[in-house]
């Protein structure tokens, strides 16, 4: 395979890639070494904008998406319960955050983006025999949710209601800022 045959089909896996595409991978499947996948990215990233090299790997930047802060309420049992309905919906769990009386808000990120996401983040909760951070507020926290449109926001925002997982608004919060 020629360098711009093999560098016009690592452009195509990663339009198409769900997940980031790692330099080692490509160098195995194509037969050639790292540092040549590395050379090809630099040739790739020169005339591709977009494309960004993290510490998981190769990714392209994705259209600007939409998002939504939904305040929730569950017990710690129906947190896998919660996030696979958000991910199940097209969504992705960005951060989770709590608004505590003393200590304000504070926030942790997630990149929850699939059921397997969802199994690992448990998995890694019941390993260290921690609690999840809403229990600091009567199970009462928020999810910073991006998805590909408002229609899917206002899905995921319906199945939570349905669920029984979304949280009232109190006076002091912006109906413009939570969903």
């Amino acid at each position: 395979m020629k360098a711009s045959e093999r560098r016009n089909a690592i452009l195509k896996l990663l339009q198409n890639a769900e997940e980031p595409v790692v330099a080692r991978k490509l160098a195995e499947k194509y037969g050639v070494s790292r540092q040549v996948i590395v050379q090809d990215m630099a040739v790739i990233r020169a005339y591709t904008p977009g494309i960004i090299s993290t510490t998981k790997g190769y990714v392209m930047e994705q259209e600007p998406r939409c998002v939504r802060e939904f305040k929730v309420r569950h017990t710690q049992s129906d947190a896998v319960k919660e996030l696979n309905l958000i991910v199940d919906c097209g969504g992705k769990v960005c951060n989770v955050s709590i608004s505590h009386r003393v200590y304000g808000r504070v926030s942790a990120e997630m990149d929850i983006r699939s059921r397997q996401d969802v199994a690992e983040f448990i998995a890694a909760l019941n390993d260290s025999q921690s609690t999840v951070l809403s229990t600091a507020t009567s199970g009462y926290h928020y999810h910073l949710v991006e998805a590909a449109s408002e229609k899917r926001l206002d899905l995921i925002g319906e199945e939570l209601k349905k669920a029984g997982f979304l949280a009232p608004l109190q006076p002091w919060e912006h109906k413009d800022k939570v969903g």
